[in-house]
């Protein structure tokens, strides 16, 4: 833990950036019933019964100190996606940088497939 809070407490440098990275499954869900419109006497009303519309992973990187944030979602979760994902970054935003620093966590797919 140490070590990561003294790579955030580094000043900021364009060519050596610090990224954060993260992941979430999420559900996909969609409504069954139309809400019914506000009126002057009552907020609109929302029955929360939901249907639900599948599965995906939402897959986000930031850059604190450059005010820097980006999410991307995929129909999965698996070492390929990280490493498209994490690729896909390098190539574009990081292409000029000497170094990118990458905090993640522990999860299985963050390792070499």
């Amino acid at each position: 833990m140490e070590e990561v809070l003294e790579i955030y407490a580094k000043p900021y440098d364009p060519k050596n950036p610090v990224v954060c990275m993260d992941e979430q499954p999420v559900q996909l869900i969609g409504e069954t019933r139309v809400p019914i419109p506000a009126t002057k006497e009552h907020p609109q009303r929302v029955d929360y019964e939901y249907e639900r519309r599948g599965t995906a992973s939402i897959f986000m990187f930031a850059e604190p100190l450059a005010a820097f944030r980006q999410a991307t979602a995929r129909p999965q979760r698996t070492k390929a996606d990280w490493a498209v994902e994490v690729a896909g970054l390098l190539d574009t935003r990081y292409a000029d940088c000497e170094t990118v620093t990458l905090i993640s966590d522990n999860l299985n797919t963050h390792t070499k497939g």
